[in-house]
């Protein structure tokens, strides 16, 4: 159900919290979960995704579990103010899904320490509070491989939010994917500085149409990139999830998140009793990140190529951040036939990945 933030005391009932953490819910009643999304759930996108996975576990567990949502919430005070009521009122188990909740999440678990607190693409931890995050890097590669066998421009735009390292590691994945293929291939960036902004993520895509960009992408929440490439009639690959209703001749696949089989999983060890914090990053391995369907427009052998790779990732044949690995400062990242780490993919504050990539940046106000 949704709540008004204004509201959210006022229509939520108080119940006593287990007396320890993973311990089982009140007999009478199910577990009390609730999540926190930066925007709106819509029909596609970011939180639209892990709504999905909220409504899978809702599903899987029904009768045992009773959840609760909050959209639209500022990273910001506003965020800590939310978690906060959230555990004010009787919810076993929080879900914060952004970046910029982490540092509010930890403050308000340390405060109800009886209580789980799970953030998705942080990575601080503590004995209540537990990460969880996917690997969309791998994603971005395939995608970028498709786009360097597409492009006639040799020029790929990509909307991006914030340079923070799931982001730039999205960019670097995805012009090694297409440099892999199109040695002439290159990405031009614009940054919106907001997750959820469709009228500055339609500017910054016709910006990039301006500049030759003849397929893009995108990391930020709405459909408003892949919509402005049908308008102007070039390719484009949704993110999050498949969005080729809102651009069925522009839309050559998407790197999807699949979030429910996670939430099953936490949510039945809090009932349980035996949840521990971990810091899980799931990938093509764990079905966290799959590949959406691919257009008629790309050839079948490009196709075939793809899916072989997506086969290896899952093996783990296949690194996406296999050396060498290469800034835009020519300064060597990672040699030549070591993988990158994970926590230097976590760290990961550098455009480039490739060598000779070129990458063109442009700030948006």
């Amino acid at each position: 159900m949704t709540i008004d933030r204004r509201h959210f005391l006022k229509t939520s009932a108080t119940i006593a919290s287990a007396t320890a953490i993973g311990g089982p819910a009140l007999a009478a009643d199910p577990m009390k979960i609730g999540f926190v999304y930066v925007s709106p759930i819509g029909d596609a996108g970011w939180t639209y995704q892990h709504d999905l996975g909220r409504l899978e576990m809702e599903k899987a567990l029904a009768g045992k579990v009773k959840t609760s949502y909050v959209e639209k919430v500022p990273e910001g005070a506003d965020a800590e103010r939310v978690i906060r009521e959230m555990a004010n009122s009787g919810n076993k188990i929080i879900f914060a899904a952004s970046f910029g909740y982490m540092n509010y999440m930890e403050k308000v678990s340390k405060q109800f320490p009886k209580l789980v607190f799970m953030h998705a693409t942080g990575y601080k931890s503590g004995a209540n509070f537990g990460n969880y995050n996917a690997r969309f890097y791998e994603g971005r590669y395939l995608t970028g491989v498709i786009a360097g066998h597409m492009t006639k421009s040799n020029i790929l735009g990509y909307v991006a939010a914030f340079p923070i390292p799931e982001v730039l590691q999205g960019i670097n994945a995805f012009i090694r994917g297409a440099r892999s293929v199109n040695p002439k291939a290159e990405v031009r960036v614009v940054w919106v500085n907001s997750w959820y902004d469709p009228g500055k993520e339609r500017q910054a895509a016709m910006t990039l149409v301006d500049s030759k960009a003849d397929i893009l992408t995108h990391h930020t929440d709405s459909t408003a990139v892949v919509q402005a490439a049908e308008e102007k009639g070039i390719y484009a690959f949704g993110y999050h999830s498949d969005m080729s209703k809102y651009g069925p001749k522009a839309h050559l696949s998407a790197c999807t998140h699949h979030w429910g089989d996670y939430y099953i999983k936490v949510v039945n060890q809090v009932l349980a009793g035996n949840w521990k914090p971990d810091n899980i990053w799931g990938g093509t391995k764990e079905g966290m990140i799959k590949l959406g369907p691919i257009s008629s427009a790309v050839p079948a052998a490009v196709k075939s190529k793809v899916a072989q790779i997506e086969a290896e990732m899952k093996t783990g044949k296949f690194h996406a951040f296999a050396g060498p690995v290469v800034d835009q400062d020519g300064k060597q990242r990672l040699a030549a036939g070591a993988a990158m780490s994970d926590k230097d993919l976590g760290g990961m504050k550098y455009l480039g990945g490739s060598l000779h990539t070129k990458v063109t940046e442009f700030l948006m106000g």
